[in-house]
């Protein structure tokens, strides 16, 4: 465990049980959001090669335009 993770568990250690259980529920959320965006990029990583290769080769045929901010 990291010194921050510590020093941040430390202090929510010393906050109400209430408080406790709300910042430990945002942290699963966040942990469970972030295992199913890695697995959802995971499984699409051919669709996505597809895609770049795609928008390459309409940039080779010269059937894109610069984006004009």
């Amino acid at each position: 465990m990291t010194t921050l993770l510590k020093k941040a568990f430390d202090k929510v250690s010393r906050l109400p049980q209430s408080e406790q259980e709300a910042i430990a529920a945002l942290i699963l959320d966040e942990i469970a959001s972030e295992q199913k965006w890695d697995d959802l990029f995971a499984k699409s990583q051919d669709k996505l090669s597809q895609l770049a290769d795609e928008a390459l080769e309409e940039f080779k045929k010269g059937k894109t335009k610069p984006l004009d901010l």
